[in-house]
């Protein structure tokens, strides 16, 4: 008998880690194939990379804005009705982006559907694992996180092929088709309380609807405490720089002399990246700690961005591609786990999801500024060397978090 009772049938933890999974390379498969058409953008409307940049601007600000009430909604409701409707809304933008016919409306069916989508989708479907696991904690989250690096590993290179073969209106309607398909499937197979099928965290049999209560704090009991509020600011502050190779990567590349295929590819070593770092790093982050972890991971991207401020050759860009991506995948993998670490899973969906927000101000920042700088200098150099300085004052930011298996529910209380 396997674990919860069931013959012959697998943990159903893994089965919701592995719906995440692709639910999430399907949604961010899609947002970080925008780099693949900033080109097109550029010569379709005549458009400076600053007034391109918005639409990938305004994309990541709503799906990281929308967390905070998609979180909070799939803690009352379950994760999968949500989901679905963020595929429903995702697929409808691609579809009515590929009947775009001026860079404003390109904002609202892609910029706006894209961010709608997203941000039902990608809190949910990450805080559907948490209450499923306890001791492999860090290892399902960094498996289901590292469905956004399969999916910025594929879908750019992909959307270059189709932007080639059918023009970027034709490839956005390809990729609408996909997230009908794939998307909505995945999305139907979240949920996130293990007690409506008679189990505990990490597969322990229970009686069906009997589980004990979710342990930690509520979302008001969280906002209330300082350690929120630190982990907030530096995840803010990390999101301005972070932000800025999956919009303008690819112009980089373009800028010195590399063909859009390499630029494509550049993309795609950051999902490598990414899948590495959310496997290695999220079971690493389990023994060394995730505060340590993550404090490494804010000082490793500060670090890389240096080189891509030197980069022009194609295999120094591909390194920093590479290992940006690990670094990346690191950062993406342990927030949700060590949310889970200090506030507990009874709300950790809506945490999470307010956590974000300070992403999505990183995100409608970052790419945009870095477009304005581009657009008056003519070079990347100065938005890259800014973006250094605000990662290592992430990492710095963080040192003040307590060590991640801190639980600060009673500092919450007596607050």
């Amino acid at each position: 008998m396997t674990p919860g009772g069931d013959v012959g049938k697998p943990f159903r933890g893994w089965v919701v880690v592995g719906a995440s999974f692709t639910a999430l390379a399907v949604i961010f498969g899609v947002a970080y194939a925008f780099a693949s058409f900033f080109a097109s953008f550029e010569r379709e409307f005549a458009a400076p990379r600053a007034d391109v940049s918005l639409v990938f601007a305004i994309a990541g600000f709503v799906w990281f804005g929308l967390g905070a009430v998609t979180g909070t909604l799939a803690d009352r409701l379950g994760p999968r009705p949500i989901a679905v409707a963020g595929m429903l809304l995702l697929a409808l933008g691609l579809f009515a982006a590929s009947r775009a016919q001026t860079l404003a409306q390109v904002y609202v069916t892609y910029g706006l559907g894209c961010g709608l989508g997203v941000g039902f989708v990608y809190v949910p479907a990450i805080g559907a694992v948490q209450p499923w696991f306890r001791k492999r904690l860090g290892l399902a989250a960094g498996i289901a996180s590292a469905g956004i690096g399969m999916g910025t590993l594929v879908t750019p290179y992909v959307a270059v092929e189709l932007i080639d073969a059918l023009g970027w209106r034709g490839a956005f309607a390809a990729l609408g088709a996909f997230v009908l398909v794939v998307g909505v499937a995945a999305a139907g197979l979240l949920e996130n309380d293990p007690a409506r099928r008679g189990l505990h965290p990490d597969g322990a049999a229970g009686e069906p609807g009997r589980a004990p209560p979710k342990a930690g704090l509520t979302l008001r009991e969280t906002l209330r405490t300082r350690v929120f509020w630190i982990f907030y600011g530096s995840l803010a502050l990390c999101t301005i720089g972070q932000a800025m190779p999956f919009a303008h990567l690819l112009p980089y590349a373009l800028d010195h002399g590399h063909a859009k295929e390499f630029g494509a590819i550049l993309i795609g070593l950051v999902g490598v990246g990414s899948v590495l770092g959310r496997f290695v790093l999220g079971g690493f982050g389990d023994r060394v700690g995730r505060r340590e972890m993550l404090t490494g991971v804010y000082a490793a991207m500060a670090a890389l961005f240096v080189v891509w401020a030197l980069s022009e050759s194609a295999w120094v860009l591909a390194a920093f591609a590479l290992l940006y991506g690990v670094s990346y995948g690191g950062f993406v993998g342990t927030c949700p786990p060590l949310a889970t670490d200090y506030f507990g899973p009874k709300a950790i969906s809506g945490i999470v999801g307010v956590l974000y927000t300070g992403a999505g101000i990183g995100y409608l920042v970052g790419p945009l500024a870095a477009g304005a700088a581009y657009d008056l200098r003519q070079s990347y150099t100065l938005p890259i060397l800014a973006a250094v300085v605000l990662l290592a004052a992430a990492a710095a930011l963080s040192r003040a978090l307590p060590p991640s298996g801190t639980r600060v529910q009673a500092a919450a209380r007596a607050a």
